[in-house]
């Protein structure tokens, strides 16, 4: 299994590339504003785009999606729950910073929509959808089963979860996703967000300050001998 990333736009995103190996097809998880690079980064281990899946349609994640659409001929995957976001862009920029930052911006083309609990069988993987509501209400977080890797988004971060307040965000609804969609998760998932380093849930159970009174099953008792 082949996955890397590269560090995007001046949100600091990562996107990550997920194979079977180099010069296999490959799943592309988020797509922050700069196609260029995330075209090199599939050319780095000669990958061929199998499929745009984005965690969410904030700018920063979903803002690249026509020009890579454009550029390797892929659908975007996205929960409809997020179009409100996904489809505007620019929208987005002219809130956050009352202008348009210099860059490419574009809606997804080609949508297909997700759903909790789907299953995509893409570039030999089959990957779970875990619909996590609460950064974005479109949020989803996507299991690779049988590989214990669990791509993020902006939900879970080493040592933090994702900011609520901007719209469509609930911290409730965050909270309880964290709870079902999350941490129900074996403590050797590997964690690869958003933002920041990699992770994995049972570091972010026993250490996240946010999550350690979340979990009262048999790894939070046997982590605190209680």
């Amino acid at each position: 299994m082949l996955i890397d990333s590269d560090v995007l736009w001046m949100a600091q995103t990562n996107c990550w590339v997920l194979a079977r190996g180099p010069g296999e097809p490959a799943v592309i998880i988020d797509a922050p504003p700069d196609s260029e690079r995330i075209v090199a980064l599939l050319a780095r281990h000669r990958l061929s785009a199998a499929a745009l899946v984005l965690t969410h349609g904030h700018v920063d994640h979903a803002g690249g999606a026509e020009s890579v659409e454009r550029s390797l001929g892929v659908k975007s995957w996205v929960h409809p729950d997020d179009d409100f976001l996904t489809l505007a862009p620019e929208d987005q920029l002219r809130a956050l910073f009352g202008m348009r930052p210099p860059g490419e911006y574009g809606a997804p083309i080609n949508r297909v929509s997700l759903a909790d609990s789907d299953i995509l069988e893409v570039a030999g993987f089959r990957l779970r959808v875990r619909h996590t509501p609460g950064h974005t209400p479109g949020h989803v977080c996507l299991e690779v089963i049988d590989e214990g890797v669990l791509f993020s988004g902006d939900q879970l971060f080493a040592g933090s979860v994702g900011r609520t307040d901007l719209p469509g965000g609930s911290w409730d609804q965050l909270i309880e996703s964290m709870r079902s969609r999350v941490l129900d998760l074996p403590d050797d998932y590997r964690v690869l967000p958003g933002h920041g380093p990699e992770t994995t849930i049972g570091r972010e159970r026993r250490t996240n300050p946010f999550l350690v009174d979340l979990d009262d099953g048999p790894a939070r008792r046997a982590a605190f001998g209680d």
